[in-house]
């Protein structure tokens, strides 16, 4: 009974205690703090304050406090808000009616009394804690001094929000592009006199005027500096920039240069210059180099200044207004003056090009338009309103006399509308080509020799896609097509590697490319040629009694429109068609489809006479490539090891573990062989690649709709075959075209 008595009046003494009192008994994470009654100096030596905590208990009864859940903060109570403390309140009343037994009190007394120097160790990590959270700002400057802030689950959300969101505006302002865009294809097509109802642009964008060099950059002449013009200055830096080039020690690039460049002088510079032997570049050549260099090394800051100068200029003078419509420019900045390079041994390599002003430029536009005003202090040499025209300004350069225009980008209407008639054109030609066939082999035994010339060059111009050649002065650099062909190129065969009437043609074509190539041709054919080579020299033609202009009228009479160059598009879409048709096979992963849709435009690249020098960085891209096509396969040889040793291990041991261990190892295996298989596809793709170009086919004798076609059929994303330029330019075919189109 007393002892019952004794343990009522510690519960109603306890119940008694101030709520003041009742917080220091309790500690942050819910264990006991030492009974405030008790001093620090009263506790005895070598027991912990654990141990003092529970030997401070009434009558040494041990009480299990209990802590809601949000009373915790990562060992810390939550800033007592009123429910909090009610909680508080709530569970402590629960707890006064728990205790442990006498037995498991005393074994907690002893454990605390033992490992003193741990259960203080505890407390002092604790204690950090709790004062490190307390202080976010040393806490975030501390974390920033060593390794990064792990980011909580909120700024990881906010983080994919802000990505998400910026998704969907790219997504949003791309569909918003792409329903502004003019579809003009919709809309029929437009009268083929008439080009545009109204037109409006800001004129062509003039280079800035010449920088002179500064004071300390010399000229040189027989060893002494000289003060030159601010003109003759300006065509000295055209040389010197070039310096390190071949051009410059080409004699016929030096003479040209030299005549031009002492016409622009002045009688006192004239005097005293008199050889281009004796001028010395080196000083300025080594001043642009060191321009270069700092053009290089600009920073992103420097960069982005010059990026958004562009920006501007584009905004400013790289659209106009077509019927309505905003439409791009092609080339809206008139080209800078320089020297002539051309292409080839050309003969006017080394002549000035001379700055365009403008005075020199014809402006066309709509007459309700505003007309671009001209630079300050300057007047256009006209203002005119053609609207059976498609350019937008025009000027004579200076070289060959010839009109230079600034046209529409080739995304535009008018060149897409151009495009889409020249590929229906071809198409037309598909009907009518053998009936075409047809006539050109009766003319091979015609009575009249210009009947059998034709008759030969249009076979020519359909069976090897040559061009028709034009009529060049002697200032022109020496290349030729079909009806410019001469004796000494080509050689006949009777025989010739196994083959019979075999013709062999070596010639530069456009742009100064080498054609050579070994056909055989039909018997008549061979006969004719000899009979055309009969009693002539070299250097006389090979067809002497007919001109482009009337094999093209001779072609027009077959069918309208049609021309030696609708032949070279025919034959080049034809031959895509029937390779595509050919290469590709079902069951083919992506990179083998663009594999054989690269070897299709391959085979039209060759049968145009599309080729190239190889790339100044090809070897060094290959040895990357092939570097890592060595390192994959050495995983690969890696990871079936470890392969093999998870096959085993699940063969001796199986369980889940060592399955998914398995599943994920095969996994790993099918994933690098495949990339595999992707590096060496790019392997072969490069070198095959090396010399054509395949660019040129694509755009320009290639229907798009073959190619769109093949994709769409073949589930092959068309980015895969057109960059975003190409695209644009195409966009009339990828929007019209399903994928049952045949050419």
């Amino acid at each position: 009974m007393k002892l019952e008595k004794e343990k009522q009046d510690r519960r109603e003494k306890k119940s008694k205690r101030s709520s003041k009192d009742r917080e220091k008994d309790s500690e942050l994470n819910g264990k006991h703090k030492p009974s405030s009654k008790m001093k620090q100096s009263d506790r005895p030596s070598g027991v912990s304050s654990s141990a003092v905590k529970c030997e401070a208990g009434d009558g040494g009864t041990h009480e299990d406090v209990k802590v809601d859940p949000d009373e915790r903060n990562d060992g810390q109570q939550k800033p007592g808000s009123p429910e909090i403390n009610k909680n508080k309140e709530k569970t402590r009343s629960k707890s006064s009616k728990q205790r442990h037994s006498h037995k498991q009190r005393t074994a907690d007394v002893k454990l605390c009394g033992e490992d003193e120097n741990l259960c203080e160790s505890v407390q002092t990590r604790k204690k950090k804690r709790v004062k490190d959270e307390e202080s976010p700002e040393k806490h975030d400057k501390n974390q920033s001094s060593g390794r990064k802030r792990k980011k909580t689950s909120s700024e990881h959300k906010a983080e994919k929000n802000k990505k998400t969101k910026k998704d969907g505006d790219q997504k949003e302002k791309k569909k918003g592009e792409e329903s502004d865009k003019w579809k003009w294809w919709e809309e029929g097509k437009s009268s083929d006199t008439q080009k545009w109802s109204s037109l409006e642009h800001k004129g062509p964008y003039f280079p800035p005027e010449y920088e002179p060099l500064p004071d300390n950059i010399c000229f040189y002449y027989d060893g002494q500096p000289m003060k030159l013009s601010p003109a003759t200055e300006e065509i000295v830096t055209f040389y010197a920039k070039m310096l390190d080039h071949e051009y410059t020690s080409k004699e016929v690039f030096q003479c040209n240069f030299f005549s031009d460049w002492k016409e622009e002088m002045t009688k006192e510079e004239r005097k005293l210059i008199k050889m281009l032997s004796k001028c010395d570049f080196s000083q300025i050549h080594k001043y642009f180099v060191e321009k270069s260099e700092e053009r290089k090394n600009m920073t992103k800051e420097e960069k982005q200044v010059l990026k958004e100068e562009a920006s501007r200029l584009m905004e400013e003078y790289g659209f106009c207004l077509l019927d309505g419509h905003r439409e791009k420019i092609g080339n809206f900045k008139l080209e800078p003056p320089g020297l002539f390079r051309g292409r080839g041994e050309h003969p006017k390599m080394g002549k000035l090009k001379k700055r365009i002003q403008p005075e020199d430029v014809t402006i066309n536009c709509s007459q309700d338009s505003k007309i671009p005003a001209p630079p300050a202090g300057h007047r256009w040499k006209r203002v005119q309103h053609d609207n059976t025209v498609t350019w937008l300004a025009s000027w004579l350069e200076n070289i060959h006399g010839r009109p230079k225009y600034i046209m529409l980008n080739p995304s535009s209407k008018l060149k897409g509308e151009k495009d889409w008639q020249k590929y229906e054109t071809a198409r037309r030609l598909k009907m009518k080509v053998d009936s075409i066939r047809k006539q050109y082999r009766r003319d091979w035994t015609s009575r009249e020799m210009k009947s059998r010339q034709r008759g030969v060059a249009i076979y020519f111009i359909d069976k090897l896609a040559l061009r028709a050649g034009n009529e060049k002065d002697d200032e022109s650099a020496d290349t030729v097509g079909c009806c410019s062909l001469r004796v000494e190129h080509i050689t006949l065969h009777r025989r010739l590697d196994g083959q019979e009437h075999v013709v062999e043609f070596d010639f530069l074509g456009k742009d100064s490319i080498r054609y050579y190539n070994k056909v055989p041709v039909e018997k008549q054919v061979f006969k004719n040629l000899k009979l055309f080579i009969k009693h002539k020299d070299p250097e006389d033609d090979l067809f002497d009694r007919i001109t482009t202009v009337k094999l093209n009228k001779t072609l027009n009479e077959c069918m309208p429109g049609l021309t030696a160059k609708v032949f070279r598009t025919f034959n080049a879409s034809t031959t895509l068609q029937d390779q595509l048709n050919k290469l590709t096979t079902e069951g083919m992963t992506v990179e083998e489809k663009i594999l054989s849709y690269n070897r299709a435009n391959r085979a039209v690249a060759i049968l145009c006479n599309h080729q190239r020098a190889a790339p100044k960085t090809f070897e060094k891209s290959m040895q990357l490539l092939q570097e890592k096509i060595q390192k994959k396969k050495e995983q690969i040889e890696e990871a079936k090891k470890e392969l093999k040793e998870a096959k085993k291990a699940h063969k001796d041991a199986p369980s889940d573990k060592s399955k998914k261990l398995l599943e994920k190892k095969e996994k790993a295996v099918q994933r690098l062989s495949e990339q595999l298989k992707k590096l060496q596809l790019q392997e072969t793709d490069r070198e095959e690649n090396k010399v054509i170009a395949l660019g040129t086919s694509k755009l320009n004798y290639l229907d798009p709709r073959i190619s769109v076609a093949w994709c769409k059929k073949h589930q092959v994303p068309v980015e895969k075959i057109y960059n975003k330029t190409q695209r644009d330019k195409f966009a009339w075919a990828i929007d019209m075209t399903d994928e049952n189109f045949q050419f």
